[in-house]
């Protein structure tokens, strides 16, 4: 019975081998199929083990290797060149307010003198003084009917002040007092300032004085009742000034003097800048 077996065992592996090289393989039934796709004969695997014979083989089906695509080369990013960057306009830098230049150490101004006409007319004559420095040339007698002025002279500085700005026709004058018997620090100084400021910008000072005083040439002047004088320039930086003087004839009637002592000559009265 076992050797019976044995021989359809054989005969069933020779008609599978068979099967295979043909491509043809066996049903349980017994007929041949054209196995599809997915059912191969392996013939390699040689012939089934004990027990197995007659079994179909069913291969594993094919292992398709997923085709290998390059990868898509990404598309290389557009290389816009940069936009250059707006040009920063350059901010105009703040205007710093410029100093004035500096004042000159000495100035003289160009003026036309005349002596006072009569004993009370120094305020007059002065004033003219200082007019004629803006091309202001009025008699006497017209800037002492301005001035308000009598027999017993011109009030005060305040009278200058205001006859000079109607005059030229500006506000540039101004009445600076100097009330004690003695001009102070301070107030020399202000002095001082005040002449430079003035004949900088193109304009006399008329000073009211009295008493006495000595001009750097050793002249001695005295106007014990009061006098008024114009101050036409001046030099180092305004530390001496250059002084007409209405009540002097001639070539003397101007002559240099401190501003320190023309500051104490100005005490109890004031001046015109």
């Amino acid at each position: 019975m076992s050797s019976r077996r044995n021989r359809l065992a054989l005969a069933s592996a020779a008609v599978l081998a068979a099967a295979v090289s043909t491509g043809i393989v066996l049903t349980s039934t017994g007929s041949a199929e054209t196995p599809d796709a997915s059912t191969v004969a392996v013939a390699e695997l040689g012939a089934p083990a004990a027990g197995q014979a007659g079994a179909a083989v069913t291969a594993a089906p094919e292992s398709t290797a997923p085709e290998t695509t390059a990868p898509a080369t990404p598309s290389q990013p557009a290389t816009t060149e940069p936009a250059p960057a707006a040009t920063k306009a350059k901010a105009a830098p703040a205007s710093t307010p410029s100093k004035p230049p500096a004042p000159p150490k000495s100035k003289l101004l160009d003026y036309q003198f005349q002596t006072q006409i009569n004993g009370w007319y120094c305020g007059p004559a002065a004033t003219r003084i200082a007019l004629t420095v803006r091309d202001k040339q009025p008699s006497q007698d017209a800037v002492a009917a301005e001035l308000g002025t009598t027999t017993s002279g011109t009030n005060s500085a305040e009278d200058t002040t205001r006859a000079l700005n109607k005059i030229t026709g500006t506000d540039f004058y101004g009445t600076t007092a100097i009330p004690g018997g003695a001009a102070t620090s301070a107030q020399m100084d202000r002095l001082q300032a005040d002449v430079v400021h003035a004949v900088t910008s193109g304009y006399a000072v008329v000073v009211n004085i009295a008493g006495s005083a000595t001009d750097l040439d050793g002249g001695w002047h005295s106007y014990p009742g009061g006098h008024y004088l114009t101050v036409v320039g001046y030099r180092d930086n305004g530390r001496t000034v250059k002084i007409a003087d209405p009540a002097i004839p001639g070539e003397d009637s101007n002559y240099w003097m401190s501003t320190v002592d023309l500051a104490n000559w100005a005490a109890t009265r004031g001046y015109s800048s």
